[in-house]
């Protein structure tokens, strides 16, 4: 089974994107849009201090009637940061995620931010590792070497 740093290594678009916590929301929404991104991480200093997910928009601008342009990133960002290690695997991943009913996770090696994963980067993978699985079965049960 692949891990982090293998999903990270197969991305077509490896790129993080990232706001810093005193930016406006609609900011970060605009970048979200523009990239095609769920989320962004919040970076200060160098150093990842939270996330901001379309989520995060979602349950605290659009449902407490909330103005993107003078609210901050700092204000209704996910300061609690989950995150994971390069060595991970797709399945610690993917309970990690499900378990904190997360999307994104970033990746930290050391203190190092080195990217960020969706739970799609994990579904595509493990799709893709299940149908290698089935093609080898397949040739095993046919008795052809693989």
């Amino acid at each position: 089974m692949k891990n982090v740093r293998d999903i990270l290594n197969s991305k077509i678009n490896a790129s993080t994107y990232s706001i810093a916590p005193g930016a406006m929301v609609i900011d970060a929404i605009r970048m979200m849009s523009e990239h095609k991104v769920g989320a962004l991480l919040v970076m200060e200093d160098g150093r990842p201090v939270g996330i901001l997910s379309e989520r995060d928009y979602a349950r605290k601008i659009a449902l407490f009637d909330r103005s993107s342009r003078t609210t901050t990133v700092r204000e209704v960002m996910t300061a609690d940061l989950i995150y994971a290690s390069p060595s991970d695997t797709m399945e610690h991943c993917m309970e990690l995620m499900t378990d904190k009913r997360i999307r994104h996770l970033p990746i930290l090696e050391g203190e190092r931010l080195i990217g960020l994963i969706s739970i799609g980067d994990l579904v595509k993978n493990i799709i893709e590792d299940q149908k290698a699985m089935i093609k080898q079965l397949e040739q095993y049960v046919r008795g052809e070497s693989y």
